[in-house]
C-alpha cells in the first residue's frame, strides 16, 4: 500500500502550465465571440429599423396624403404618390454614446411632431423602446429618399457606425436598394 502511494504522483509543473495556457486561449476566444455576438445584436436594431422606415415610406407613397382643407372651386391638390417630407433626427444632436436613448412619447416630441406630410408623422413611424442609434429620414426633391442610422456603440465619441437604406421613384414606383450600405458597423 505504501509502495503504491510512493509510485503514484501528481501532475508536473509543465503539465499544469500547459492546461492553464489552453484555458487562457479558450477564454480569450470566448470573450471575442461574446463581444462579436453583442455587437451583432446591437447592429440588428439598425438593420431592422431601417427596413421598417423604408417600408413605411413606400407605403406612404402609395396612400392618399393630403390636408383635410376644403378646396376652392376649380382647384386641385396632389395627394397620392407623394414622398413624405424629411424628418428630424432622433435623438437630436449626436447619436447616443455607448448607451441607449429613450425617445419621448408625448405629442409634439421626437417621433410625434408635425402635420400629416411631415417626416415621422407622415411615415407613421415611431420607436417605443430604447434605441442605440440616431435615425433620420431624408426626402430628396420628391424623387428619392434615404433612411440613415448613426451610432456610437463603443462610446468613444469620435468614430460612428452608419447604416443607410436608399430608394428612388422610377416609373411611378418606389425602388428600394437591395442592401444596406454599412460603414464601420462595429464602431
Amino acid at each position: 500500500m505504501i509502495r503504491k502511494l510512493r509510485n503514484s504522483r501528481g501532475f508536473t509543473l509543465v503539465e499544469l502550465m500547459i492546461v492553464v495556457a489552453i484555458i487562457g486561449i479558450l477564454a480569450a476566444l470566448a470573450i471575442f465571440g461574446v463581444k462579436k455576438y453583442v455587437t451583432n445584436s446591437k447592429t440588428a436594431e439598425a438593420r431592422n429599423t431601417l427596413g421598417r422606415i423604408a417600408a413605411d415610406a413606400a407605403g406612404a407613397w402609395s396612400r392618399d396624403i393630403m390636408k383635410g382643407e376644403l378646396l376652392k372651386d376649380g382647384d386641385s391638390i396632389a395627394g397620392a404618390n407623394v414622398l413624405c417630407d424629411s424628418s428630424t433626427a432622433v435623438p437630436a444632436g449626436k447619436p447616443p454614446a455607448g448607451a441607449k436613448y429613450q425617445s419621448k412619447t408625448t405629442k409634439g416630441d421626437d417621433y410625434n411632431s408635425g402635420d400629416a406630410l411631415t417626416g415621422w408623422t407622415c411615415l407613421r413611424f415611431s420607436m417605443e423602446g430604447p434605441q442605440y442609434y440616431q435615425y433620420q429620414y431624408t426626402a430628396v426633391a420628391g424623387k428619392s429618399f434615404q433612411a440613415v442610422a448613426t451610432g456610437d456603440l463603443d462610446g468613444d465619441g469620435t468614430d460612428f457606425s452608419t447604416f443607410t437604406r436608399s430608394a428612388e421613384i422610377r416609373n411611378g414606383q418606389v425602388v428600394l436598394s437591395p442592401q444596406l450600405v454599412e460603414v464601420a458597423p462595429e464602431e
